[in-house]
């Protein structure tokens, strides 16, 4: 997508600043897009941590969201608009964010450079305190930083800062949504959410299922899933899906997979891409994939469980 908002952007927060005096990660207290506001401050904060690091208020602020991000606090700062639902993924640059992001390991006294773990938990070892490692990534997960409105996260660790719930989603325990993805409505979330994959409205992500995203091998094309589908559990896209379609338990659709069609015509699923109203399934006689119009519903979701209250 070429047409990213070309609004400008601000926010005041905390960085975590190593001995070098490098940033590890920002939290941001107050954030928005525009003008930031006159008089803006940064937080009261200048204080050292017992892992060698230190916080301090800053204020960051952005010309274009068009415009691709220049360092950390500017990351930091997109995937906040992206997490607290300012924005929605694929509407600004994230071009080149991951030259830009250090890799940390996100501990419980917060981010420490990846190679200065060892010195860390030295140094808290001396004290009596423990360092405990929770991840070692470029991105922490999102409900360290941010926890929207009107979700349920099962496992707050396969959330990634940068990912985007509506209000009514529920990510289960082996739900995963990455960066710059995410939901746009009343979702279920039991499967994989790759980065740029965006899910539409009432739609339902089953358990073990996985949709590709564009990060490795070279996959240009951003796939999607439309409102009112299913995928079924340990089923997978690589096509966009419209509206109310259906992709069957354990059936995995490729761009390039050959599909049959009803009178016999067999296609590339690249064809069927973003197309509403089909379902796809394997056939466990032939074991063809195939594919056929789809009318009515396939059971939608539990409105109980989706409920923004």
């Amino acid at each position: 997508m070429s047409d990213f908002l070309t609004d400008a952007a601000w926010g005041a927060g905390v960085a975590t600043v190593d001995a070098d005096g490098a940033v590890l990660d920002v939290w941001f207290t107050e954030l928005g897009l525009g003008e930031a506001p006159s008089g803006l401050q940064p937080p009261k904060v200048d204080t050292p941590n017992p892992t060698g690091t230190s916080s301090k208020g800053i204020v960051v602020s952005v010309v274009s969201l068009a415009e691709e991000p220049t360092d950390t606090t500017d990351v930091y700062l997109r995937l906040h608009l992206l997490s607290h639902r300012f924005v929605i993924p694929h509407s600004i640059n994230l071009s080149g964010i991951f030259g830009l992001l250090p890799n940390n390991a996100w501990t419980n006294f917060g981010p420490v450079p990846a190679e200065r773990v060892g010195a860390a938990r030295l140094h808290l070892r001396e004290s009596g305190q423990v360092l405990q490692v929770k991840s070692v990534d470029k991105f922490p997960p999102m409900a360290d930083y941010v926890t929207p409105s009107g979700v349920r996260i099962a496992d707050a660790s396969r959330v990634r800062l940068g990912a985007h719930l509506a209000e009514g989603t529920t990510v289960m325990h082996e739900g995963f949504v990455n960066f710059n993805a995410g939901t746009l409505g009343n979702s279920m979330v039991e499967g994989r959410i790759s980065a740029g994959v965006v899910v539409g409205d009432g739609s339902d992500i089953g358990g073990g299922s996985s949709i590709m995203g564009t990060l490795s091998g070279g996959g240009k094309e951003v796939i999607s899933i439309g409102e009112r589908c299913l995928l079924g559990a340990n089923a997978g896209i690589g096509i966009s899906l419209g509206d109310n379609c259906v992709v069957a338990a354990g059936c995995y659709v490729t761009a390039g997979s050959k599909v049959s069609l009803p009178d016999g015509e067999v296609v590339k699923a690249a064809l069927l891409s973003g197309k509403d109203n089909l379902q796809f399934w394997t056939n466990t006689q032939t074991g063809r994939l195939e594919v056929r119009p789809r009318e009515g519903t396939w059971g939608e979701l539990n409105k109980a469980l989706h409920s923004a209250q």
